[in-house]
């Protein structure tokens, strides 16, 4: 079990967008100032004896008491950052999906057969070397057909 110090120093470190506020009898809580919700606190009640919650809420795969909080009592390092890090992007405010769409991809199929998908103007263009091999109206289109014909997203 990591210690009260060992988890203060893991959370401080390693998530500078949470505000440390401190609270009653030597506990600590961790606020997302940036959430896009009422919820902002995402470590509740971090205490002296290590025992300590993080929001899980909006989570899946978490036993969660009735504030949807997870006990974080007994977690190793990389489950503390792990659970720290998705309560903070599940708290985060949603971004529109085309925003998320990159410029250009590397795509590969068993072969080791290689395509570029790339956005150009309003358009995403498939291109095997300098040849093109489709042209797409949406990035989900392109991605679609990708999968269909056997290749992954390098």
């Amino acid at each position: 079990m990591l210690t009260f110090e060992e988890k203060l120093l893991i959370i401080t470190e390693s998530f500078p967008e949470l505000e440390r506020k401190n609270v009653s009898l030597g506990r600590v809580n961790f606020h997302y100032k940036d959430s896009s919700y009422d919820q902002k606190n995402v470590v509740y009640h971090l205490h002296p004896n290590g025992n300590g919650f993080v929001y899980a809420g909006k989570m899946t795969g978490y036993q969660t008491n009735d504030k949807g909080m997870v006990n974080i009592r007994d977690f190793t390092e990389k489950a503390l950052r792990s659970t720290i890090r998705k309560s903070i992007l599940s708290l985060t405010p949603k971004v529109n999906e085309s925003e998320l769409e990159p410029e250009e991809e590397i795509w590969i199929n068993d072969n080791t057969v290689t395509l570029t998908l790339l956005k150009e103007d309003d358009l995403w263009n498939v291109y095997s070397d300098e040849s093109l091999d489709g042209t797409f109206h949406s990035y989900k289109q392109a991605v679609h057909y990708l999968e269909e014909e056997g290749f992954l997203r390098i």
